[in-house]
């Protein structure tokens, strides 16, 4: 979840929660000309799976919000994975209340889901990533229940220099699972997790795996400049691509929100750009953003996932074209080893 938590987010529960067609099927390129992005669902920071010959998309708010769907093109609601809030999130931040969860990530392995989410004291890095695990994404299944399965990590305001949200989890080569995660502060992290998933490895190792410069104190102040978060690691070929999101979300078409990616050969990085500029040093090239010219409809976009569903290669984001966010899915093709979107 981003670090604006904008009211609009609640009222994205009371949207049409009917299934509606977007508005155009993909071209010969596999880019959704004007159905990338949805009119409903409304939709921040997406994860997306697939199980079976369904689609699911899983996002903020509202007790983590799910919909699905059979060609990625016409969504329909279906129930959220939590009703009432973890009891371990209330003593761990006392003044959370209602059931916003931000920005899930969702992953298979080792014959169960993992989704890992995040809440925040709104304006501070007082933050928590929980974890929850399920055996299927299908709500008609018998199997069906998502378990939580408690805190991974919290950052305490005044303690910590990094914010605990926006978790994205990756199993190596070795089958070794790793949590990136962060927002704003100073910079993104990465951590190794123990084989329950959860549980950070001992000896516990913190790698900052990127970074803008900053201009402010550790306070509760506007967070200004510099901003970066939302990391997510896709693994192709003999490299991971670390892609973050830069600058000002939340701010429907006063957003200047977009995405950066950067590669490493190790997971753990360095992870440097096209011009060999490491994340961590204020590095990231350009992937995409918002619509340039006179006649721009999408204002930014950002917060991506990337997966490969039937052997082709999809970003996964959200983009503002009015007050709130919209739902992006586009076909990733690879120019000398990097990832390119068409905008």
């Amino acid at each position: 979840m981003k670090y604006f938590f904008a009211i609009t987010l609640f009222l994205a529960c009371n949207l049409n929660v009917m299934a509606q067609q977007v508005d155009a099927s993909p071209d010969k390129n596999g880019h959704f000309e004007v159905g990338d992005i949805t009119t409903d669902p409304g939709v921040r920071d997406p994860t997306m799976a697939k199980e079976g010959g369904t689609y699911y998309i899983y996002f903020t708010g509202g007790g983590i919000q799910v919909w699905s769907s059979k060609d990625m093109k016409t969504w329909k609601k279906e129930p959220s994975v939590f009703s009432e809030a973890p009891e371990w999130v209330a003593e761990r931040l006392p003044s959370f209340k209602g059931l916003g969860f931000w920005a899930p990530d969702l992953s298979y392995h080792e014959g169960q889901w993992y989704l890992y989410y995040a809440t925040s004291i709104f304006g501070k890095n007082t933050s928590v990533i929980g974890m929850a695990t399920n055996k299927t994404l299908n709500p008609l299944s018998e199997d069906y229940k998502w378990e939580d399965r408690g805190l991974v990590m919290q950052s305490v305001t005044g303690r910590d220099h990094w914010n605990a949200i926006d978790p994205n989890l990756t199993v190596d080569e070795q089958g070794t699972p790793w949590l990136t995660f962060g927002s704003h502060w100073n910079g993104l992290k990465m951590v190794k997790l123990s084989k329950d998933f959860k549980t950070p490895a001992e000896p516990q190792e913190w790698h900052t795996i990127a970074a803008r410069p900053r201009d402010f104190k550790y306070t509760d102040e506007e967070v200004g400049n510099g901003a970066v978060e939302a990391p997510f690691i896709f693994k192709k070929d003999d490299y991971y691509y670390l892609f973050v999101s830069w600058d000002r979300c939340c701010a429907g078409p006063n957003s200047t929100y977009n995405i950066r990616v950067g590669r490493a050969e190790n997971i753990t990085g360095p992870y440097l750009d096209k011009d060999g500029v490491d994340l961590a040093k204020n590095g990231g090239t350009f992937v995409l953003g918002g619509d340039t010219g006179p006649d721009s409809t999408v204002y930014a976009r950002g917060h991506n996932a990337a997966y490969t569903f039937d052997g082709i290669d999809y970003l996964v984001f959200h983009a503002y074209t009015d007050g709130y966010e919209r739902l992006g899915i586009e076909k990733i093709s690879w120019v000398d080893g990097w990832p390119t979107v068409k905008q």
